[in-house]
């Protein structure tokens, strides 16, 4: 008898291609949403219309079904937690959280990361709020048994997802011969996982009861420097000599306040994962598909509609302003 699954979501960046997958290996797969989502639903899936931030609408949808494993991909405070508990105790095998990567200590105090690392993030309330959910599933499951079972994806992306801050116009600058800001010196190491990669673990750990209570995390094993990532686009988008400014994070923070927590919080350190312990879970999973392959994907997903290369002009005169500061700043020879 094939196990019965729920994802709350089911159609979001990285669960879009879990969801097929889940399907594909014979999962009867069932997804809770308002019915809006961007990303089309597999076919084989069941569509629940209901909204889990409304208990009584998330009652409706579920009706009395029990299921084998409940994945909520959209809880992010302990609040959300706290429905989720009333909502699923007694109805489920397994509960799985996704969590966040970027909880891990930053700075590391050292690498590789592992999922014993400590949790510790004073840069950015939402790794914090991911922390806070994490304890109160671990006192669920310690105090009530409650199935719970914690995952922790780092960056991750699909082929609508450039993963510089500013997206597309990052890319067209670079094919405009005009020069884009990097963090810090550009050296400091970073993880991209395509989201075909990520599934390949997830799904095998669904409706394993050896993971209640674990924790993993899901990553690719390639690690580049952010000079490489940004050479790899420029590759991509046919503009083969990207002229990269190095600014300090903390400079680019001060000019850009909305991303001064996910860079100070995340991207500005340095992070190698050690996926031991999921490989052990899921023996078969290996991550594939190398950002060379990822990148062009990408672009030609980009390229395929002009409508989607837009350029945010606000962010495209914040860079020139930073660049120009940065200028100014350097002695002069």
């Amino acid at each position: 008898m094939s196990l019965k699954i729920l994802f709350i979501g089911g159609t979001g960046l990285i669960s879009s291609a879990c969801s097929p997958l889940a399907v594909e290996r014979g999962f009867d797969l069932y997804l809770l949403n308002r019915g809006n989502a961007r990303r089309p639903v597999p076919d084989g899936a069941t569509v629940l219309h209901g909204d889990i931030r409304d208990p009584d609408s998330a009652r409706a949808a579920l009706g009395d079904q029990t299921f084998d494993a409940v994945v909520d991909w959209i809880a992010f405070t302990p609040e959300h937690i706290e429905a989720d508990l009333a909502l699923f105790r007694g109805r489920v095998g397994q509960y799985v959280f996704i969590s966040s990567a970027s909880a891990y200590q930053k700075p590391p105090a050292s690498l590789p990361i592992t999922e014993s690392t400590v949790l510790a993030n004073p840069f950015w309330g939402y790794s914090r709020a991911k922390i806070a959910c994490e304890e109160r599933l671990i006192r669920a499951y310690r105090e009530e048994g409650f199935p719970a079972t914690i995952v922790r994806p780092s960056h991750t992306y699909d082929r609508t997802a450039l993963p510089m801050d500013g997206g597309y116009t990052v890319i067209d600058r670079m094919r405009r011969g005009k020069k884009v800001v990097v963090h810090g010196d550009g050296t400091s190491l970073w993880v991209l996982t395509h989201h075909r990669d990520f599934a390949k673990a997830f799904v095998g750990l669904l409706g394993n009861p050896q993971t209640v209570g674990e924790a993993f995390h899901i990553t690719s094993d390639e690690v580049l420097t952010w000079n490489q990532i940004y050479e790899i686009f420029a590759r991509a988008a046919g503009a083969e000599a990207p002229q990269l400014v190095h600014v300090a994070s903390e400079v680019i923070a001060a000019y850009s306040p909305g991303r001064a927590e996910g860079l100070l919080g995340d991207k500005m350190h340095s992070v190698i994962f050690d996926n031991a312990k999921v490989k052990r879970f899921v023996p078969d999973f290996a991550a594939t598909i190398p950002l060379s392959l990822g990148a062009r994907e990408i672009m030609a997903w980009y390229d395929a509609d002009p409508a989607r290369c837009k350029v945010d002009e606000g962010y495209d005169r914040l860079l020139d302003e930073i660049i120009a500061a940065h200028g100014r700043a350097l002695p002069s020879k």
